[in-house]
């Protein structure tokens, strides 16, 4: 891998300081699969593999197939045991006819032209199969908007935000979805209690691994410095850290499940 492509790549120490908050909203779209086809269950964007052992064991006698591009996420999925195989791919390109169960949890909005890729997916399962999708729904928010106002601001045309996640409203996921099968789709806010963290406000800490990497990592480090500090002094104001400098975060989801 080239000093860029490390640069890039997923940090899964960063991404597991939250653990316990990312993995409910994964559990929640786990416990909403009602039908399995007779194919493989796929974990699209498996990231570090934190779901893969909860899909073996709910879905056993089904192999369990991890597919994500991180090299560093996928080395740490491998050490979970909870994969027949791991394909090392970007997300966007798999195709697997057949499937009985394609799980998705936070990792399609990282990419573009949903009107085409959620009917695709779809038209990979196998009779009685099921497209489970969870996706953050936060880029409104002020722990995501600020970002990204503050890198235009002060970084104009550095960052590619074209390329950054984005998610559709319910009504177009239902528009391109529910002539194709059973379809189920609902938001959910999580109100995340964030401890506190002696490193910087913990808003930031939860976002600068996931929303945020890719605008820092197209920053040099002293820019990258100054960004954080400007995007802390608003946080301060939008999520207020109580007295023993927690923070209670609110953080809306969006999950579909469609069943062919």
């Amino acid at each position: 891998m080239s000093a860029a492509e490390q640069k890039r790549d997923w940090n899964p120490e960063a991404y597991s300081r939250f653990r316990d908050l990312r993995l409910r909203p994964a559990l929640d779209l786990l416990l909403a699969v009602r039908s399995v086809g007779g194919g493989d269950v796929i974990d699209l964007g498996c990231g570090n593999g934190a779901i893969g052992l909860r899909l073996k064991e709910r879905f056993a006698g089904h192999s369990v197939v991890g597919v994500d591009a991180s090299p560093a996420m996928l080395a740490q999925a491998e050490e979970t045991g909870a994969y027949a195989r791991l394909e090392a791919k970007d997300i966007a390109d798999w195709s697997q006819r057949g499937a009985g169960l394609i799980y998705s949890n936070a990792a399609l909005h990282w990419l573009k032209g949903h009107e085409d890729l959620m009917p695709r997916l779809a038209g990979l399962l196998g009779k009685g199969g099921t497209l489970a999708v969870q996706m953050p729904h936060q880029n409104n928010a002020p722990s995501h908007r600020v970002w990204r106002s503050l890198a235009e601001e002060f970084f104009p045309e550095r960052i590619d935000f074209a390329a950054g996640p984005s998610v559709l409203l319910p009504s177009a996921y239902h528009a391109m979805l529910s002539n194709l099968g059973d379809l189920s789709i609902w938001e959910t806010e999580y109100y995340q209690r964030l401890g506190a963290d002696e490193s910087g406000h913990p808003v930031r800490r939860f976002t600068e691994s996931t929303y945020a990497r890719p605008i820092l990592a197209a920053l040099e480090a002293d820019e990258q410095a100054m960004l954080v500090a400007r995007y802390e002094q608003v946080m301060e104001k939008a999520y207020p850290r109580a007295a023993d400098g927690s923070v209670l975060f609110p953080f809306r989801r969006m999950f579909f499940t469609l069943t062919v």
